[in-house]
């Protein structure tokens, strides 16, 4: 039976990110010069992955509001969205794009519980049978909603460009090239790409770029 491991703390992420330093020179350098990533949990369900439909292709600033109105409006429910109007919908600040994807999330009548404990692949072919949620969303909310220690998120181009910078690569790896190189980093792929996250900002902090 497999093991599922969750990061749950600090220490985990720590535990994590000295493993990765011991099996790869580069992520020593990284871990020397920024430190552990910081644990990014968030909650998961139904509001979770509305808030990453409804952030998609816009500003945080933009999201936070528009998550602001729904709220405002009593949307908070799979059948407060099913119920809801397009009217309605696009007076919250949803597209009417973003308003058919979370619509057909509410009717997807996903369980979320269940998901808790589901495989990876499971999880991911669950989340992307809904319209609005690519593998890379379904990858996300894995990594920070549940909390899973071994999922990485290969098409994310932060990601890549750490890679390129960390490893000193030619050029930014594209996504078949970083799913090869995270498969060294397994069982900690989740704190990989956290260590990812954490260098590039650090390396963009100093470059005067937020």
């Amino acid at each position: 039976m497999t093991v599922i491991r969750i990061l749950h703390s600090e220490a985990c992420m720590a535990e994590g990110a000295d493993w990765l330093a011991r099996h790869e020179p580069r992520f020593a350098e990284a871990l020397a010069l920024c430190g552990p990533p910081p644990l990014r949990r968030r909650g998961d369900g139904f509001e979770a992955l509305v808030s990453a439909i409804v952030s998609q292709q816009v500003s945080v600033a933009s999201a936070r509001a528009i998550k602001a109105r729904l709220d405002a409006a009593g949307l908070a429910t799979p059948a407060d969205f099913a119920a809801a109007s397009d009217e309605t919908l696009r007076a919250a600040g949803l597209s009417r794009q973003k308003a058919r994807y979370v619509r057909a999330l509410a009717e997807a009548r996903i369980d979320f519980a269940a998901l808790r404990d589901a495989p990876e692949a499971q999880i991911l072919d669950t989340l992307t049978a809904v319209p609005g949620i690519g593998r890379w969303t379904a990858e996300i909310y894995t990594m920070f909603s549940l909390g899973r220690a071994d999922v990485f998120a290969p098409n994310d181009l932060a990601l890549q460009e750490a890679a390129r910078l960390l490893f000193d690569l030619p050029d930014r790896p594209r996504e078949a090239l970083m799913r090869r190189m995270a498969e060294a980093w397994t069982p900690w792929r989740t704190v990989a790409a956290g260590m990812l996250w954490h260098y590039y900002h650090h390396v963009k902090s100093r470059e005067g770029v937020t």
